[in-house]
């Protein structure tokens, strides 16, 4: 049973999560049980602050995956006829289970990937308010109907669940993403393969648990682990009907052409290069604090991170206040009171972050803040890269070009709004955008004129609460319709249409034969 845990020091860096120890082999969840894999092959789970080792992922065998897929097959039939008020119930009760443990959620969130505590919670939180819309979802779900068309002959149309479907979770956001997923899957009538990131799998089996004692029953929703072999099994299994992806370019652009390949829908969030652009009427603290916490906050690991910031006119007299405000901010381990910037994933997420900071400098950008080599005390092998701040980067330049996911700002000024929205618009990526100024036209240009599909006025991070849609476009998004919302139920069902003829006729042999194509 999942239960509240102590908040000590000394806990909060051990491994307390139910159904788990330190070493252990995170299992798989087929039909409702926890099983243990067969599979040799397993990867290591550290604390990115300690590189203490947290439990082992095992890559899950075709025989397993394939027992996954055919448990979620098994239960479709069965779940598809449950009544949408009983589904949207087991969502309701899941929903209170989120909340009743969202502290412990967040610490394993913590543990497993770096993030401080409270951006953990946040996590947890944007999670589970998907969850309270799938609680409510069935008015997403009602077809259309239109009678009389021509004597009796009527048509109406109903939305019907898929089938099997399965997601594929990055390691960024633990909760928020599976609960992206699942619930709004199952809500819908389908049933559901989720593949955790192999870098930190807690949330997800945790979240199974709460599902399972929500009421959702057995083979509704399974779990297998591992990498890309993993991936290409569920890109590959004929019971699949849609998968879902949130992760990188690479990765996300091979899932798209394999999946739909072998007819599966996909939808698939991607890459990101978000641009922040600042104002000279700005409101400058407001624009400050909005800018540091959204460039280095979860050291940078969010697609809608904001990792450019475009200074117009004599707002780049605002660079230095913001270099002196990153300066401000504490990198530790997440748990540590007071903790803005937790370490990122792995040795391998750093090592690439410097990487291309160095190679941004090489090619011409001044280095104003330096971030690497930060060592916090008492965690001196953790994988930490303080807040950086690259001036003067043009658009060729590597630290440009390529999604960092680090906690690195780059920083360039324009003369006008105009030169502002060409440049963003000629970046390839298209997640998310925003404007800090106090000109409702100046708003309105940059929203209108702006080929980004999340666009904040004022608002650093605009994801979009549930009852819409995350909408990112270009190069970030492939596939069909978007996550969770409106377009989130579309994407999990289908859409059968029914003509009927149900004419009243009091006497008989009225009715005529044609071979005609019929007309109304």
């Amino acid at each position: 049973m999942l239960r509240p845990v102590a908040s000590t020091k000394l806990m909060a860096r051990l491994h307390f999560q139910s159904a788990r120890r330190a070493a252990h082999i995170v299992p798989n969840r087929i039909g409702g049980e926890l099983v243990p894999s067969k599979s040799s092959k397993l990867s290591d789970v550290r604390d990115p602050a300690t590189q203490l080792l947290v439990c082992r992922v095992p890559e899950s065998s075709d025989a397993e995956m394939a027992a996954a897929v055919r448990a979620a097959a098994e239960a479709f039939p069965a779940w598809r006829n449950t009544a949408v008020q009983a589904r949207q119930r087991v969502m309701f009760k899941l929903q209170v289970l989120i909340r009743d443990n969202m502290e412990e959620l967040a610490r394993s969130i913590t543990q497993e990937q770096g993030k401080t505590l409270a951006d953990a919670r946040g996590d947890v939180f944007r999670g589970l308010e998907v969850v309270e819309a799938a609680a409510g979802a069935a008015p997403l779900m009602m077809g259309e109907t239109l009678e009389q068309l021509s004597g009796g002959l009527d048509t109406y149309s109903f939305r019907q669940p898929l089938g099997v479907c399965a997601g594929i979770c990055p390691f960024n956001f633990p909760a928020m993403i599976p609960l992206w997923m699942f619930p709004m899957a199952c809500v819908a009538g389908n049933t559901f393969v989720l593949k955790p990131s192999e870098k930190d799998p807690g949330a997800s089996m945790m979240l199974a648990e709460m599902a399972d004692q929500a009421g959702l029953p057995k083979g509704v929703l399974n779990i297998v682990h591992g990498a890309k072999d993993t991936v290409n099994f569920l890109c590959d299994a004929p019971e699949i009907r849609a998968i879902s992806f949130v992760g990188s370019n690479v990765a996300g652009e091979h899932i798209h052409a394999r999946a739909t390949a072998n007819g599966k829908r996909v939808q698939a969030n991607l890459g990101a290069k978000n641009h922040v652009v600042i104002m000279p009427d700005a409101d400058r603290e407001a624009a400050l604090n909005a800018v540091v916490g959204a460039a280095f906050g979860a050291a940078g690991q969010r697609c809608m991170a904001l990792s450019v910031a475009v200074f117009v006119g004599e707002a780049k007299e605002l660079l230095g206040d913001i270099v002196a405000k990153a300066k401000t901010l504490k990198v530790t381990g997440g748990f540590e009171e007071g903790a803005d910037v937790g370490p990122m994933i792995t040795k391998g997420a750093k090592e690439r972050a410097e990487r291309l900071i160095q190679e941004g400098v090489n090619y011409g950008a001044e280095l104003v803040l330096d971030g690497r080599g930060v060592k916090p005390k008492g965690f001196e092998q953790g994988n930490f890269l303080g807040p950086t701040v690259l001036a003067g980067v043009t658009p060729a330049n590597p630290a440009y070009t390529n999604e960092i996911f680090g906690p690195v700002l780059c920083c360039t000024c324009v003369n006008t709004l105009d030169q502002a929205i060409a440049l963003i618009n000629g970046n390839p990526y298209g997640n998310g955008t925003a404007i800090f100024t106090q000109s409702g036209a100046v708003a309105r240009k940059f929203q209108y004129e702006i080929d980004v599909g999340q666009v904040g006025i004022n608002v650093p991070v605009p994801v979009p609460l549930p009852m819409f849609s995350f909408t990112g476009s270009r190069r970030s998004f492939v596939g069909g319709q978007h996550f969770y919302g409106k377009q989130g139920i579309a994407f999990f069902t289908q859409t059968k249409t029914v003509t009927s003829s149900w004419q009243y006729k009091p006497l008989a042999g009225t009715s005529q034969m044609t071979t005609s194509f019929p007309t109304l």
